[in-house]
């Protein structure tokens, strides 16, 4: 377990490349006593650097499962907590606000916000740097302009998207610029197709992982797409039926829908992460999510990209020794990055 001095050294390092500045004011959303020893490190952190630091505390939610919380935050409707969050410089989320209107009505106001959930060896192994940020900037603008994103793979993957849809969304770990919103620990370019734009099939294979599960596929799971939407799960284990069942419990068709595509730049983390860290649910896998040359495939809500799908349902799957190219030029091969401004 990290000691406070750690903690704090550690945050110090991150509040430099979010570029706090002495004049500013950081606010700590937490949810009860949740990652409490994140957050007051943070508050050390921000009051040793001259800034105005304060915490926010709220009950926690009746329900916390990932099925129940997704898009669904422990401050909606409460307006005092966020009006003050839309006054702060910088906001350090230990909480969980992704896929809410609350988090996206904050950076609407100008505030930087940092999502920080994972454990601390994770946060401190996947620490970002600079070089990260140019090479997925690098991407970001490669995507920004491609009109049609291609993945195949050997085991039968082999779909289109028609992109230009939405905008880019780049993560890579902190954020220095108003209104921008980031995941400490994480490295990936993404975007999204045009609604109903996607056509083709996509075979998640052993080793794949889903992380909504925290778990890798075991046996080969045929998705159908057509339309923009999973219309077929097939396969003879016991991973297709586990994802049809667990989408099916939603009741809710747009859980179905194919939502962002990209693609993991961050060279610190590994794919079987997951397989040596099962038991620690308070991972969002990032490692499985960023890992180096990992095509992420992802279904359900896209209101992080500016569009209207809510669902609960979300499944990021990170595809390995898959291929991405944008319009006809190859980025990811096999799992490769084929960009020499993106490479490692």
């Amino acid at each position: 377990m990290a000691t406070q001095h750690e903690m704090v050294k550690l945050f110090t390092d991150q509040l430099k490349l979010c570029a706090l500045k002495p004049h500013e004011t950081v606010i700590v959303l937490c949810e009860d006593d949740i990652r409490a020893d994140y957050a007051k490190a943070f508050l050390i952190a921000a009051r040793e650097m001259g800034a105005t630091p304060f915490q926010v505390t709220v009950p926690l939610r009746e329900k916390r499962s990932a099925r129940q919380t997704t898009g669904r935050t422990a401050i909606a409707g409460n307006r005092p907590v966020i009006e003050a969050l839309k006054k702060a410089d910088l906001v350090i989320d230990v909480m969980g606000t992704l896929f809410s209107p609350e988090q996206d009505e904050i950076c609407a106001a100008g505030a930087r916000m940092l999502f920080v959930r994972e454990p601390f060896d994770v946060l401190a192994a996947n620490f970002p740097n600079p070089d990260l940020r140019r090479r997925i900037e690098f991407g970001e603008k490669m995507l920004g302009q491609a009109k049609t994103l291609r993945i195949w793979s050997e085991n039968g993957t082999d779909a289109t998207f028609q992109m230009g849809g939405y905008r880019v969304m780049t993560q890579y770990g902190y954020t220095d610029t108003p209104g921008r919103w980031d995941h400490m620990g994480t490295g990936q370019v993404l975007s999204q197709a045009h609604d109903g734009m996607v056509e083709g099939t996509v075979m998640l294979m052993p080793g794949d992982t889903v992380t909504a599960f925290q778990r890798m596929i075991e046996s080969p799971v045929k998705l159908t797409i057509e339309g923009g939407k999973v219309t077929g799960i097939d396969g003879d284990g016991m991973d297709a039926p586990l994802i049809r069942d667990y989408m099916e419990s939603f009741r809710d068709p747009r859980a179905y829908a194919i939502s962002h595509i990209g693609w993991g730049l961050l060279d610190s983390a590994t794919w079987f992460h997951r397989a040596i860290t099962r038991t620690r649910t308070e991972e969002i896998s990032v490692n499985s999510l960023s890992y180096y040359g990992n095509v992420l495939f992802s279904l359900g809500p896209n209101t992080e990209l500016g569009g209207k799908n809510d669902t609960m349902c979300h499944l990021d799957m990170p595809l390995r020794k898959t291929s991405l190219s944008l319009d006809g030029v190859t980025v990811i091969d096999k799992g490769r990055v084929a960009i020499p401004e993106m490479a490692v």
